[in-house]
């Protein structure tokens, strides 16, 4: 169920957005007593990161407290980055590897094929992650009629847009995600800081590649499915929180909701 505010766990989190070493080293040990286990791990979550040293530490941190009973590998895969993201990964007990080839499709690209989990989650840098998110968007796809989960997102603001704007922005955001779904296709409702996928099957499609004009991710839920793996399945209970930045890119929010609603019905 979507906040008007932001939840106080969420918030414990982004106020813990220090680079300090008690802190790095207790996400460390977080990893390591939640997520992994002896054994291959059955879950790879796969996070692109370029300069996001400003956010990379509560985003590890929401991740490693999450309850699973799964093996779980986190890669961070640093894409170039000029600042000390790949420090604080490493500092952070987390693997980081590095690509060279700029770019968001050839840094999950790069991710996908050194993962070994069986399933793959896709996560972003600056997102908060609630405590059940790895079980719920693996679950589902412990199924074989489910080929990718994807689950929904609310701001974080970081611009002048208020909380309470965002709240009901979202909810018109999910009238137009039922239009895509039943009007056009629901993969443009995946998004690659929440959705997830079985490796092998990401592999068989050649991963994250796709014609311009096309996003990575939801294009990767239109090969999964085309190619006879399942159904898209939305996981409405995984909210993540995200910052707001994609929309200050595009101009703020009207502007990018404008832009949004253009590409909603078809308008050039």
């Amino acid at each position: 169920m979507k906040s008007v505010f932001i939840p106080q766990y969420i918030s414990n989190y982004l106020k813990n957005n220090n680079h300090a070493e008690a802190t790095t080293q207790s996400i460390a040990e977080a990893y390591n007593r939640n997520l992994v286990k002896e054994g291959i791990p059955d879950v790879s979550i796969v996070m692109p990161a370029y300069n996001e040293e400003e956010n990379i530490v509560p985003t590890l941190s929401s991740l490693c407290h999450n309850i699973t009973e799964k093996n779980v590998e986190i890669i961070v895969v640093n894409n170039n980055s000029k600042d000390k993201t790949e420090e604080l990964v490493k500092a952070c007990g987390v693997t980081c590897i590095l690509q060279t080839i700029q770019g968001i499709t050839p840094a999950r690209n790069f991710g996908l094929q050194h993962a070994r989990g069986k399933y793959i989650l896709n996560a972003d840098a600056d997102t908060i992650y609630p405590k059940n998110w790895i079980e719920e968007m693996s679950k589902p796809l412990e199924r074989q009629n489910v080929a990718i989960t994807y689950g929904i997102f609310s701001f974080i603001p970081i611009g002048s847009t208020g909380r309470i704007t965002y709240y009901f922005y979202e909810w018109f955001a999910e009238l137009t995600r039922l239009y895509n779904k039943y009007k056009k296709t629901e993969a443009v409702n995946i998004y690659g800081f929440n959705s997830g996928f079985r490796r092998e099957e990401g592999l068989q499609v050649d991963g994250f590649n796709h014609p311009p004009g096309t996003n990575e991710d939801g294009y990767l839920a239109l090969k999964l499915t085309q190619k006879g793996f399942g159904k898209m399945h939305k996981v409405n209970s995984a909210i993540v929180w995200t910052t707001d930045r994609r929309i200050q890119i595009d101009g703020g929010l009207w502007k990018g909701t404008w832009k949004r609603l253009k590409r909603v019905l078809n308008i050039s």
